[in-house]
């Protein structure tokens, strides 16, 4: 049987709900988390709108409950990139030292260039 090299995989998130009060932000960064599971693949993940708010640190959640900001950070150790709207978070008085570790204030700019590079774009 001949050797196959595994095809790469760029995946772009773009996630618009609030982390909690709807499920689409959890459910969005599950399948991230288990995209990751394969080292050839990159990911990126652009929060926008009331997204951003996935990304403040100090987020404290009922044991045994969901926590947005300890997936994102497992996300970035594992490489990914993770962008929040620099305009959403202005709207919503996010400042940049309040994002957790691995999170940038981004802009629409890099999420075009993402969605460029991209070979699959998963919307939530």
């Amino acid at each position: 049987m001949p050797d196959y090299e595994e095809i790469t995989m760029k995946y772009l998130f773009i996630l618009n709900d609030p982390p909690y009060g709807t499920e689409r932000s959890y459910n969005a960064l599950r399948l991230a988390l288990a995209l990751t599971k394969s080292e050839a693949d990159t990911l990126a993940v652009f929060l926008i709108g009331d997204a951003a708010s996935c990304a403040v640190e100090g987020q404290a959640t009922p044991s045994g409950y969901y926590n947005l900001e300890r997936m994102l950070k497992a996300l970035a150790a594992k490489g990914s990139q993770i962008g929040v709207c620099g305009t959403c978070m202005d709207a919503r008085g996010i400042k940049a030292e309040s994002l957790v570790e691995g999170a940038h204030r981004s802009s629409m700019d890099e999420l075009t260039a993402w969605t460029r590079e991209a070979d699959k774009v998963l919307v939530f």
